[in-house]
């Protein structure tokens, strides 16, 4: 029989044959590196019969198809290990994620991550016996009976389309119930490495049972395993939540409530100059403030549509003089109520509105995470009232402002998304595929590669979002842009034609940081603390040699409040290179050493945190 090859070439192979020999015959070499293949188009196992004329592709473990492959197979092998040293253990799902794989378990008792080395040593053993992965199709009561104890495979089992069977996979005595493809055996698993224990509920629902997660990575070499561990390393160094705490900038109490960060002097300086920034850009780019209570009435978000499709993210409804009020989850309507406060005319058009408005989300306290997932934030939040002639233009001008926006705080590689209707949304079909091509056309005239992410646009439009890598190449959304036909139909908003005729304009939505906390936190991670010295808390700290040198020191401390720097005096009866270090250590750029010769001379001794000694100045 012949198959094709990707290049379109041939290869001639005798009947029966596998996809493990067509790569054999291919190449030792790619036989070896080989994970799985794609017969036309579906990833299968290497032990996969091929038939005359199949189209097939040999997947191997650089390739993020392969690398899932060898991660999901991990899994399986965490799971092998873990059946075998904790008899009893019921099983959850083990699926690969972006950086690894994990498994969810009900064990019979509690572990840590100081039981994970044992469960690693167990895992090699496996691994070190090559055992083979071995695909069957069985009948739904087949499994049943293979699973007999395994609620949590059984509930997976009765989800199946009816009259549909199983398969299952098995390495050694340890069946697990999965549809594949799997490595050809464990062997092949060449480096691997289990980071955490944490527990999760089963199916990521709260009303269910709590599990235990154990959390794992591997790669194709020991080298690119080494590498994302250190990656991790220096994550764990940069880790937001430590540094707010050791650079005095923020913390979060339990006594006021999960998810609703406190800031400190420090954190809430560089959040002025993050909004000082912000308001003069927006106001050079013509937008205009408004501001909006943080509460309104329930009818509002009935009005709005929010009451029926986001309910589930925002909070209860308070009585307040028999009147139902909610605090906001969103800044729209509120937005929307100033433009219809009087008649706006087509001359108007387009009219930007922005506001640092604080807004309130229900958020579960599992997915709750230092800044980057509160339930109390403040969203850069804008909102353009624009004609349908206007609306390409309106878009392009708001992508150049963000990238301006990024770029300025540091940010210049980005992913960017063009996400279309989602199965719950309202809209006609023209206005969805009007608005989808306005945001498409608009990222292709400012040469922007992007990828469609289907359905993950918001209920009332589709919307654009950005990604920002930050220093260790990691993603973070901030950006949002949002075209809506239906909130200007729900609220009847109308501006006055030149025919004289009401006409209903396009709302955009736009958050360009997102919200400042998820922004102050991605912004203290990309710069491990250290920031630019425009948005240092403290740009200089003067440092006196000793007592005497105070005085010197708080007269040029106010000669360079004068000039508008945020510099403080360390008087502490410390060395000087004590305090260097505790300076260095508190991230502050400049360091301004003063003594008898400087006070002499009226100078400073001038050290960079970054640069070292730089001399008298």
């Amino acid at each position: 029989m012949k198959i094709r090859l990707p290049d379109d070439s041939t290869l001639d192979l005798p009947d029966g044959a596998t996809a493990m020999d067509a790569a054999r015959e291919i190449g030792p070499r790619l036989a070896a590196a080989a994970v799985a293949a794609a017969i036309n188009g579906e990833t299968v196992d290497l032990s996969a019969p091929l038939a005359d004329g199949d189209e097939v592709k040999v997947v191997t473990a650089d390739s993020p198809e392969g690398l899932s492959i060898l991660r999901h197979s991990a899994a399986h092998v965490l799971a092998g290990a873990v059946m075998e040293l904790y008899p009893g253990t019921r099983l959850g799902i083990g699926p690969a994620i972006e950086d690894g794989f994990y498994y969810d378990f009900l064990l019979p008792g509690p572990i840590s991550d100081a039981d994970l080395p044992a469960i690693e040593a167990k895992m090699q053993e496996i691994i070190d016996a090559a055992v083979p992965f071995e695909r069957r199709e069985v009948s739904r009561e087949e499994a049943a009976r293979m699973f007999t104890g395994q609620p949590f495979k059984l509930e997976l089992l009765e989800e199946l389309p009816g009259g549909e069977g199983a398969s299952v996979y098995s390495d050694g005595d340890f069946t697990d119930l999965c549809r594949g493809p799997h490595l050809p055996d464990t062997g092949r698993i060449k480096a691997f490495k289990l980071l955490s224990v944490a527990g999760a509920y089963w199916r990521g629902d709260e009303n269910n049972q709590m599990l235990t997660r154990i959390y794992g990575t591997a790669f194709p070499s020991r080298k690119e395993l080494d590498e994302h561990l250190e990656r991790l390393q220096e994550a764990e160094r940069r880790d937001h939540r430590l540094l707010g705490r050791q650079l005095d900038l923020f913390h979060i109490d339990e006594e006021v409530g999960a998810g609703l960060p406190l800031w400190h002097p420090k954190g809430a300086l560089i959040r002025k100059i993050i909004e000082d920034f912000w308001r003069d850009a927006h106001l050079d780019a013509g937008y205009e403030m408004v501001m909006i209570p943080h509460i309104a009435s329930v009818e509002l978000w009935k009005t709005s549509g929010h009451w029926d499709f986001y309910r589930e993210n925002m909070y209860s409804p308070m009585d307040i003089e028999g009147q139902e009020y909610i605090v906001k989850p969103m800044n729209c309507p509120g937005h929307i109520k100033i433009y219809k406060s009087r008649t706006r005319s087509y001359r108007e058009l387009p009219i930007r509105w922005a506001e640092l408005g604080t807004v309130y989300r229900y958020e579960r306290s599992g997915v709750l995470h230092g800044l980057l997932r509160v339930r109390g934030f403040t969203q850069d939040d804008a909102h353009i009232f624009c004609r349908p002639d206007q609306l390409q233009d309106e878009i392009v001008g708001v992508i150049e402002f963000v990238l301006y926006m990024l770029k300025t705080f540091g940010f210049d590689q980005y992913e960017v998304y063009l996400s279309t209707r989602p199965e719950k949304s309202v809209g006609s079909d023209e206005h969805w595929e009007q608005a989808t091509a306005a945001l498409r056309h608009a990222l292709e005239s400012v040469g922007l590669e992007y990828d469609i992410d289907p359905g993950e646009g918001v209920f009332y439009g589709p919307k654009i979002d950005m990604k920002i890598r930050d220093a260790l190449g990691r993603a973070w959304q901030c950006t949002t842009i949002q075209v809506d036909f239906n909130l200007p139909e729900r609220f009847d908003v109308t501006y006055v034609g030149e025919d004289n005729a009401d006409h209903r304009p396009i709302m955009i939505h736009r958050a360009l940081l997102g919200s400042l906390e998820r922004f102050m936190g991605c912004l203290i991670e990309h710069y491990a603390g250290a920031f630019p010295l425009w948005l240092a808390p403290v740009q200089a700290t003067i440092l006196p040699v000793a007592d005497r040198h105070n005085d010197y020191a708080g007269r040029v401390a106010e000669r360079l409040r004068r000039e508008r720097l945020r510099v403080s005096i360390d008087t502490r009866r410390e060395s000087v290179g004590k305090k260097i270090r505790d300076a260095e250590m508190e991230k502050v750029p400049y360091m301004l050493v003063v003594g008898d010769r400087e006070e002499e001379g009226g100078t400073v001794s001038v050290r960079s945190r970054t640069r070292g000694d730089l001399g008298a100045q």
